[in-house]
């Protein structure tokens, strides 16, 4: 029975990473003020691949309604206006030079609408994520009935823990998305 508190562990740790994800997300999608955490999830195409925009760059809010993206290798500046326009976050960055001008523009009610529906996804992605950590536990269930460690009986004991562990953290994310819904829009 300790096999099954080890894998219920190491499940509700694998899920509980999939909802700091999610949080990390939803930092992202802003209730009407500037902060750096908004360009979290915008990845850039540079140096042969796709990496965050942290990592080309510094961000600063400088004042209320606006954000500033430092690139510290003039080439990118381009790619990191091109990513954080194509982010679907509903800005309009400017360039000049190496600093890019990201201003926040306010909240309009099909905006407010935009964003809801871009926590959903996010929210949607996570669920996947949930339930991919299930599909794994559950392999590694049946994985333990064909080496003959545990039996039918074990398999279906272990498989309910396992989707009760699962339904639990959907329903955290149900509960995320709707504060995150009702925080975006408010007015």
């Amino acid at each position: 029975m300790s096999d099954l508190n080890d894998l219920l562990d190491d499940i509700k740790r694998r899920m509980d990473s999939a909802l700091e994800s999610l949080r990390r997300d939803f930092s992202g999608l802003r209730s009407g003020r500037a902060s750096p955490a908004l360009l979290e999830p915008v990845r850039v195409e540079a140096y042969g691949g796709e990496v965050p925009l942290t990592q080309v760059a510094s961000i600063a809010v400088p004042e209320a309604r606006m954000i500033t993206v430092q690139v510290w290798d003039r080439v990118l500046a381009g790619a990191v206006e091109r990513a954080i326009r194509d982010a679907g976050l509903g800005l309009n960055p400017a360039g000049e030079g190496q600093t890019i001008r990201v201003p926040i523009p306010q909240l309009t009610e099909e905006r407010r609408n935009e964003l809801a529906k871009a926590a959903a996804r996010y929210a949607e992605g996570a669920k996947i994520a949930v339930r991919g950590v299930r599909r794994d536990g559950m392999d590694k269930a049946k994985g333990f009935e064909k080496k003959g460690d545990i039996s039918q009986d074990d398999v279906k004991t272990w498989s309910d823990a396992i989707q009760k562990t699962t339904d639990q953290y959907v329903k955290k994310v149900d509960d995320m998305l709707a504060e995150k819904e009702k925080e975006i829009k408010q007015v």
